[in-house]
């Protein structure tokens, strides 16, 4: 239990501003969850499972009496919500690799966990009209419990939650939703004083670019793959 005690309260003095040491682990292993989803392996589930536990207790500032004292609900909320949404994608992408590890040997298949594609059109619709009905309701919801930046705060929660349904689900879309939460979060936390976590926002909004090429490219490749003569259309199952 000391130990533990002594985790939650370390901290690291920068430039005389109190950091707390579980919040740079939190976001490392977060990057290390985006590293695992380019590369497109299940472990990045699991990892990032980790570090939303622990960045659980840094956004609940007030509660916890973190240096910052101050409670984003919506980047505290997002974190449990992450955890949903992460034991899906951690199912799902197991199940998908197996399928795929089953299939004949195919450039860009063999057992990789997810294979990206382009959502649908209707799909998309459903992500703008989830972007801005969930950024109205939940704004609504974290100024009414006295949250921080309540309107942007919303906007980084429907974002983040979309965009990790959207990684589970393969969309090569998801990449460009999380540039949408970066441009809001970076400005949110360094007025809230959550400076690790705003320089991992700008570090997320490079990876994020590189992600989003990364997977464009693999879809275009199988693209050409399925094309090419003498390919077999076999297709793991979709739910």
């Amino acid at each position: 239990m000391s130990l533990l005690v002594s985790f939650l309260d370390a901290q690291l003095l920068i430039g005389g501003v109190p950091i707390l040491w579980r919040e740079i682990v939190g976001n490392v292993f977060g990057l290390a969850a985006a590293i695992g989803g380019m590369r497109r392996v299940v472990w990045a589930w699991p990892v990032g499972i980790v570090g939303n536990l622990t960045l659980l207790t840094v956004f609940l500032g007030g509660v916890f009496h973190t240096p910052q004292d101050v409670d984003l609900y919506g980047q505290a909320g997002r974190q449990v919500m992450f955890l949903a949404v992460g034991l899906y994608g951690w199912w799902r992408w197991s199940r998908d690799k197996r399928i795929n590890a089953a299939l004949p040997a195919q450039e860009g298949v063999g057992a990789v966990a997810v294979r990206p594609h382009w959502a649908t059109g209707r799909q998309r619709a459903g992500l703008v009209v989830g972007m801005l009905v969930g950024t109205v309701v939940f704004g609504w919801i974290f100024s009414q419990l006295g949250s921080w930046g309540p309107w942007a705060d919303a906007w980084i929660f429907t974002g983040s939650i979309l965009a990790t349904y959207g990684m589970a689900r393969g969309w090569t879309e998801f990449w460009l939703l999380w540039i949408a939460v970066d441009i809001v979060g970076v400005p949110l936390l360094l007025k809230a004083g959550y400076y690790p976590s705003a320089v991992l926002y700008l570090v997320y909004a490079v990876f994020v670019i590189w992600g989003f090429m990364v997977w464009w490219r693999v879809d275009l490749a199988e693209r050409v793959g399925e094309s090419s003569p003498g390919h077999r259309s076999e297709q793991p199952t979709v739910v």
